[in-house]
Formats: C-alpha cells, sequence, structure tokens
C-alpha cells in the first residue's frame, strides 16, 4: 500500500510500494492536491540497472507537470511493479525550489539466479528440466518464477503417468551479492498403473478386441506384468485418445452409431492404480449403399470408384472411407484427394456426406469442388548458411511454371535429405501466398544444416598389434575455393562435394586413400564424377613373435574412376555407373602361404557397370519407406583370348603344394608336425615355394594380368509398419566367375561371409559380407588344410525391425531387431541357396555428424560354422562408420 512518511526534516510526503503490496490497494495522502513541474530524479538503494533506464521505466521525465498528490506518481510505481524486478519501491520527495519538485526513486531489486541444481533426477533428465524451464544465471527471481517452474515440472510428470509428483524448491541467498541459489527436490514417485479395464453393454466385440483397440492404455497383466512392448501406465492424454480408437473400432466393423455413454477412472492411492470402466452403446450394424460423385470433371466416376475401392453392400466401414478420401496418417498415400493433388489441384475440397439412412443402408455423395490448376510460382530456399543456394535449386523438383505435385514435393523433400547435408526432419515446403484466383502457389523451402564433416580417430588392438586409424570426410566440400581463405569455415564448403582423406597403419603395415566425388559435373546435369587414389604397404608380420621383417614386403597401389549418370526412364530414380579401376599387386620375397607367388607382380584392370534405384526416404539415416535396387557387373579383359597362353597346358604342368594334415615321420626319423610344408621325398623343407618349385613361376604367369567377372545384386527395402516402427527387408547375392576355366578362378576378389560385415585389413580385393551371430568371416570355404580361401558365390537376406529414440540433427539414435540368414560356397556347383546358416539378435545404431555411424550388435548364431560341431551362439557386434 501506499505510505506517507519523512525523509529529512522538510520532507512532506513519502509514496512507498512493497513486493508485498497489491497494486489496487488505496492511496492515503493527507496533503492537499498541488501542482509541480517535476525536476532531478535521484535512483537509490540496491539497483543494478542506471537511473535513466529506471526513470523511463517508471515513466517520469525531467520537466513533466505532475499533481502531488495524483496519478502520475501512482502510475510510475505501478509501472516499476509491473516490471517484477523489484520487491521495494519507495518514491520521496527530497527538496522544492519554486514550483520544482525533486525527487528520490528508492529500490530494492528481486534477488537474480545463481546456480541451480535439481535432486532426484538423473542428470540427464535434470539437464532437460533446466533447458525446457528457462533457469538460466542471471534470471529474476520471483514468485511467479518459483510458481511457474513447479507447475511445470508437476504437469511434465504427470503427462508421463507420475501423478504422485512432488516438487519442493527452496532458494539460498547467495554470499556474493543480490543473488540466491535455486533447489529443486524431484520425487517422481511411481507410475500410476491400470489395474483393470471394464467394459458394459458390448456384444458385438468382446472386451479383448476392444482392449487391443487401445493402444497406448493397457491393462496390468498378472501373467505378464513386465509388459514389454506397452506399459500398463496411465497417461491422460493417451487415454482420451485411446477413447476415440475404441469408437473407430466399432466404426470400422459397421458400427457407425457407436458411442462411449459413460467412462470413469477411480484411482487407489494404497495400491497406486486406476481402475477404468466405460459404458458402451453399440447400435446397429451398417452397410454402404449407393455411393454418388458430384462436382467431378478432372476425373470420371470409374476413376474414382477404383481409388476408392469400395462397393454397394459391404460392411459399412466410416475409418476406411476417410482413409481412401483423405489417409492423413501417409502423406503419400493412394487416396482420391492425392490423386487431385499430384495433378494441380491444390484447392480441391473432397466432403464425404450422408445423405440417405433406409433401414440398416447408407447411401454417400461424395461432394468435389475441384478449384482451378495451381502452378509453382516464386520457389525459394532459406536457412542455408553454409551452402549454396544452386546446390539446393539443383534438387529441387519445383519449379516455377510447373503444375503443382504434392508428389513432386514429398519428392524434393526426399532428395534434399538423401544429400546429408541437411537435417532431414527439419526440411519444411513453407505454402505461400497460394492464390485460387491467380492459379499460383509460391514456395519457400526451408532446411536446417547439420554437420557437413566426420572425423574417425581411433587406436586399437588387433591382428597382433595396436592399429591406428585417422580418417577426415567432407560432405560439403567445394573445390573450386580452395585457395580462398575466407571460404575456410572452417574448410571450403557450400558446393555439395564430398572428399575423404584415410591413413591407417601398425608397425607392419600402412594404407592411405583419398576420395573425391562430385555430384554434378559441369554443374548443369545430374552428371556426377567420382575417383579415388589409394596405397597400402604390408611387412611380414610373425604373430607369434610379434616380429616384422622389413625385407619381405607387399604393396598394392589402386587408382579408380568413374561417372554416374541419372537416367530419365523409367523413372528419375534410377542412376547407371560406369567405372574404371586398376590395381598394382606388388610382391617382393613376400611368401607367406596366402598367394600362389611371393615374387613379382600382378594387376588387375576392371570395368565395373552397376544400375541402381534408389527412392528411400525421406531420412537416409532412417528410411520409413521406399527402396534401393543395384545390379552391378565387374568385368576384366578376356586376356586368354589373346595372350597366347596354352592355359591347358600349363594346368597340366602345375605341382601343388604338399602340406601334412597329420603327425608325421621323416625319413630320417624326426617328427613332422601338422601343417608342415614336404618336397618330393616326404621331407620337411622351409616354405611351400621349396615343395613345390615350379608351381610359383607357373601361378606368376597365371596371375600377372587377372581375368575374371563378378555379378552382384541387391535390394533393400523399408516398410513402415505402425507409428514409427520401420521393417527392414534386404537380400543379397553375388557370384565370381572365369572366362576360361582351364585358367582358373582368380584367389582374388572373393567373399568373406560372416561377422559385422566392417572392411577389415585385407590385400587380396575380398568383399566383407554381414552376417551376424557368427564370428568375422568365418562362413568362408576352407581349402583341404582348413585355410579360408573365400567363396566364389552367396547369397544372404535379413529382416530388421526399427524403432527411433531420436532423430535430432546432433545424434539420431535407433534400437533394431535382426533375423538373418546367409550361406557361401566355393563353386557355383556346390550352390545350394536354402542351405544357410541363421541368426537374430538386437542392437543400436548412433548416428553423430561428426563421428558418423557407430552401432552395437548382439547376435545368436543357431547353427555350426562349418566345419564345426557346436552353434556359434552369442556373439557381440561393434559397428563403426557404416549405415545399416
Amino acid at each position: 500500500m501506499f505510505q506517507k512518511g519523512i525523509k529529512t526534516l522538510f520532507a512532506l510526503f513519502v509514496v512507498s510500494f512493497s513486493a508485498t503490496s497489491n497494486a489496487q490497494d488505496s492511496i492515503s495522502i493527507t496533503n492537499a492536491p498541488k501542482h509541480y513541474i517535476l525536476g532531478d530524479i535521484e535512483v537509490s538503494g540496491k539497483v543494478n540497472y542506471n537511473s535513466h533506464t529506471v526513470v523511463t521505466f517508471a515513466g517520469l521525465s525531467k520537466g513533466q507537470s505532475i499533481t502531488i498528490p495524483g496519478e502520475e506518481i501512482s502510475d510510475a510505481v505501478k509501472k516499476l511493479w509491473k516490471l517484477g524486478f523489484f520487491s521495494d519501491i519507495n518514491i520521496y520527495e527530497t527538496s522544492i525550489v519554486g514550483d520544482t519538485i525533486n525527487l528520490e526513486l528508492n529500490l530494492n531489486e528481486l534477488p537474480r539466479l545463481n546456480e541451480v541444481k535439481v535432486k532426484g533426477l538423473r542428470k540427464a533428465k535434470a539437464a532437460a528440466v533446466l533447458k525446457e524451464s528457462s533457469l538460466i544465471k542471471g534470471k529474476i527471481v520471483n514468485e511467479n518464477l518459483i510458481t511457474t517452474t513447479r507447475n511445470y515440472v508437476l504437469n511434465k510428470y504427470k503427462k508421463d503417468g507420475f501423478y504422485n509428483t512432488k516438487v519442493n524448491i527452496n532458494t539460498i541467498p547467495d554470499s556474493t551479492g543480490n543473488k540466491v541459489d535455486m533447489v529443486l527436490n524431484v520425487d517422481r514417485g511411481s507410475k500410476v498403473k491400470v489395474s483393470k479395464i471394464k467394459f458394459h453393454g458390448n456384444e458385438k466385440l468382446t472386451d479383448a478386441n476392444l482392449k487391443k483397440a487401445m493402444k497406448e492404455t493397457k491393462e496390468r497383466s498378472p501373467f505378464n506384468p513386465m509388459r514389454i512392448f506397452k506399459s500398463s501406465k496411465f497417461i491422460k492424454d493417451k487415454y482420451k485418445e485411446d477413447l476415440g480408437k475404441i469408437v473407430d473400432k466399432y466404426k470400422e466393423n459397421g458400427y457407425r452409431d457407436a458411442r462411449i455413454t459413460m467412462d470413469t477412472t477411480v484411482y487407489n492411492p494404497k495400491t497406486n492404480r486406476i481402475a477404468i470402466d466405460m459404458n458402451i452403446e453399440e447400435g446397429r450394424k451398417y452397410y454402404f449403399g449407393n455411393i454418388r460423385y458430384l462436382g467431378n470433371t478432372a476425373y470420371t466416376n470409374s476413376q474414382l470408384n477404383r481409388i476408392l475401392g469400395i462397393e454397394k453392400g459391404e460392411v459399412y466401414n466410416g475409418t476406411l472411407l476417410q482413409k481412401r478420401i483423405e489417409d492423413k496418417s501417409s502423406p503419400d498415400a493412394f487416396d482420391i484427394t492425392n490423386q487431385y493433388q499430384n495433378n494441380g489441384y491444390l484447392f480441391s475440397r473432397i466432403n464425404p456426406v450422408e445423405v440417405r439412412t433406409a433401414n440398416d443402408t447408407i447411401d454417400f455423395e461424395i461432394r468435389i469442388i475441384e478449384g482451378p490448376i495451381a502452378k509453382f510460382s516464386n520457389i525459394t530456399v532459406s536457412g542455408n548458411e553454409k551452402t549454396h543456394d544452386h546446390v539446393i535449386y539443383r534438387e529441387l523438383r519445383t519449379r516455377p511454371g510447373q503444375t503443382w505435385s504434392k508428389a513432386t514435393v514429398m519428392e524434393t523433400m526426399r532428395r534434399l535429405g538423401a544429400l546429408q547435408i541437411f537435417d532431414a526432419q527439419a526440411i519444411n515446403p513453407d505454402i505461400k501466398n497460394a492464390d485460387p484466383n491467380a492459379g499460383t502457389v509460391d514456395v519457400d523451402w526451408q532446411v536446417v544444416e547439420k554437420g557437413a564433416s566426420q572425423i574417425e580417430l581411433q587406436g586399437g588392438y588387433g591382428g597382433g598389434g595396436f592399429i591406428g586409424t585417422l580418417g577426415l570426410s567432407f560432405n560439403n566440400f567445394s573445390v573450386r575455393n580452395i585457395f580462398n581463405k575466407e571460404a575456410y569455415k572452417p574448410f571450403p564448403m557450400g558446393d555439395g562435394q564430398k572428399m575423404a582423406l584415410r591413413l591407417q597403419g601398425s608397425s607392419y603395415y600402412q594404407t592411405y586413400s583419398l576420395s573425391f566425388s562430385e555430384p554434378w559435373l559441369g554443374g548443369k546435369k545430374p552428371i556426377s564424377f567420382y575417383g579415388s587414389i589409394a596405397y597400402s604397404k604390408q611387412f611380414l608380420y610373425n604373430y607369434n613373435t610379434r616380429d616384422v621383417n622389413r625385407s619381405q614386403s607387399f604393396n598394392i597401389t589402386t587408382v579408380s574412376v568413374g561417372l554416374g549418370k541419372q537416367l530419365a526412364a523409367p523413372d528419375d530414380y534410377f542412376t547407371l555407373y560406369n567405372t574404371l579401376s586398376f590395381q598394382y599387386y606388388d610382391l617382393n620375397n613376400y611368401r607367406t602361404g596366402l598367394f600362389t607367388f611371393g615374387d613379382g607382380s600382378s594387376r588387375n584392370f576392371t570395368y565395373t557397370v552397376e544400375l541402381k534405384r534408389d527412392n528411400r526416404g525421406m531420412d537416409p539415416i532412417f528410411p520409413t519407406f521406399g527402396s534401393e535396387f543395384s545390379v552391378s557387373g565387374k568385368f576384366t579383359p578376356p586376356y586368354s583370348l589373346f595372350n597366347k597362353i596354352d592355359y591347358a597346358k600349363l594346368k597340366d604342368q602345375e605341382e601343388y603344394k604338399v602340406k601334412t594334415t597329420e603327425a608325421m615321420k621323416a625319413p630320417n626319423g624326426a617328427d613332422i608336425p601338422i601343417g608342415s610344408y614336404l618336397n618330393e621325398k616326404g621331407e620337411p623343407v622351409a616354405n611351400y615355394q621349396d615343395a613345390a618349385p615350379n608351381q610359383e613361376k607357373i601361378d606368376q604367369k597365371k596371375f600377372n594380368w587377372l581375368e575374371y567377372y563378378k555379378i552382384k545384386f541387391k535390394g533393400d527395402w523399408y516398410t513402415t509398419l505402425y507409428g514409427k516402427l520401420v521393417l527392414r527387408t534386404v537380400g543379397e547375392f553375388g557370384f565370381l566367375g572365369a572366362y576360361n576355366q582351364n585358367r582358373g578362378l582368380v584367389p582374388f576378389e572373393r567373399f568373406y561371409l560372416g561377422g559385422d560385415g566392417m572392411a577389415n585389413f585385407s590385400m587380396d580385393g575380398r568383399e566383407i559380407v554381414q552376417l551376424r551371430g557368427y564370428e568375422n568371416q568365418t562362413l568362408t570355404p576352407v581349402n583341404q588344410y582348413g585355410e579360408a580361401i573365400g567363396g566364389t558365390v552367396y547369397n544372404k537376406f535379413a529382416l530388421e525391425l526399427r524403432y527411433p529414440i531420436t532423430l535430432k540433427p546432433s545424434a539420431s539414435v535407433f534400437l533394431l531387431t535382426f533375423a538373418e540368414a546367409g550361406a557361401n560356397f566355393d563353386t557355383f556347383k556346390n550352390y545350394n541357396p536354402f542351405k544357410m546358416q541363421r541368426s537374430a539378435g538386437l542392437g543400436v545404431r548412433v548416428f553423430m555428424p561428426m563421428f558418423g555411424m557407430l552401432g552395437f550388435d548382439y547376435g545368436y548364431g543357431f547353427d555350426a560354422v562349418p566345419g564345426t560341431t557346436q552353434k556359434s551362439g552369442w556373439q557381440p557386434h561393434f559397428i563403426l562408420g557404416q549405415q545399416f
């Protein structure tokens, strides 16, 4: 309330206001009103704002005419109080000179927030509460803030089923100044569970049918108290949605008039359970009668009937009818609305109307307002701070002057997401200025950029020694700005090019690789250029002694270039890739048994052609629909047709290595252990070449230029089953063949099946195929000595159920379960597509823009690895850098 007081002996009045006062309290000033000119205004007390700011807040100004007592002073106090910054407000008269009065504003600021602690919650949940409630350092602490924060936390957890949540907020003065620390004590209690759901009046649908229709509200089962897929927690908002689903369930079965006449929830505080009772009035069962279309000129009745798919006499299904008119759960559904929307009728409206009910039959009119055909007008992009506009514009399918198509809008969203430059979940086509009279619509493509570079920095122990890896990947590179210092943010970027550098090494090998791709060569057509160069060097390594022999080495140099062209037919999801690759293998006294010669070189020149169709969308990290198919052929020149070498004669001259498969005695009586090499006299020798002296020369001649062909196929489907639950279906096949049977199959380029699918260190061009539940590369054919030689034909099938936890730009996380089966064979003659090793398991994937895809799988192999009798059992798999 306003009070009268004295500051000095000459003070005439005092006006004050405290934090406990009410702005509507009465004013008690006994002096008769008198007019003054406002002079100086001094600001005092505990206040951090400068004097000018405070006076401005109060609405006072020097030279202003005021009345004492009067509204000017009381209004100033009210304005200051409404700011919510002060706990005490006093206005004093300090002096009067003639008709000029000087005042003092004495203020005490409310304390500001220093530190906030949340007790009773885990660290991540506490951080979320602080962020969402905006409890930041320096914020004014008043009763409103405390009340708002308490209510926020209470409502937050009540929505999640914690109806007994208690929140206590304490403020503790800080010794450093006018600050307070805040402590939030949160006790969520336990979730309220549903003890029982009872239905009354239902005769046509059973209790089990109705409980199944309630997707989020589940009854606690005495036989399954730890429900896996849906807990029995009670959440009010979800419960209300489930009541609507019960009515929808009746409508799906013909009961149009079904309704819930009463529902009650009874809470038992002793058990922390809620019992649900509801009365249902089912009504009669109805059937579809005549269905007429009104207003349709673009499509005939028969065309619309094919889309609607409902015949006279069928059981009434209101839910199905609405989905065939407009399926709001699926933006690309096959329905009448999308039929119009995909062909220019942006302004169309389709409404089903019941026009007649006779006994149990309902007649409908589907009233259509087609409106004018709309065309795209102004197309703009926004939100791209680093990516150049042309990178986005060239991917857009919404071009000015083109006819409006919802499918085109959806396809543009998919293509922008596939760039992996933008957050696929945040791509938004903002429809603006839709003008039915002009038949035009503007679209502003709003994007949010995400991290465009990835780094791989790791060290580990494998293959008998320490292995270090450094990898850098740039997904939005700009070669043309490589010499422009201002373009480094922190590297030249913005043109959508990709560049990757990878270095890996240990005490006995090093690999270096550099790759680059330009998706629009020349910038005018979707023709991609890609190229890579790699070099690796391996020294002979003794896994037992860990000694490295640098006089024995094996080097590989690889160069490849290619072009990819986006096709217009059958549709523009198809891309044709053509790649030329050359590998040079250089062996220097490298005799290990892995290769059939230890000195010399081998060359691998190939042409690869691949046809791919990819329409996965929207998010390439977590596709929810679409598929990816690819078929490829990799071919070397048929050297045996023109190199004048008689491979049949060469084959007759071959000398194969002799290796013991059991312990033996040498002619001199010495013990010969298993796995020793023997010469033609049965004596142990140092290596394979001494056992078969001519074989190395023959193999050097045979594999001087590698000759083979390789055919591969892969199909990858994504289907949304329910909500966010996605099914991934995969099928793969690979075959390695020879042009000349006398020359035979090359020991390179083979398939190695089993394990995590990671491309582990190898030098023979092998392809690693994932099959979880088994150790890496164990499902691979072996020779008579038990050595893995790789397969020449394989097939694999897989099913994955995926569910996202979060798909934010900072990190995408999803869980998965899988079932896989596959097999690997040494020759096509032994190929049996139904004889496969099987596995199942579960896993998790985390994609972070900086580090790529990380994951862990735990799979169970149901079958034995070839050559063993025991099931593979449980196997852990760590995933790094691959996108599954």
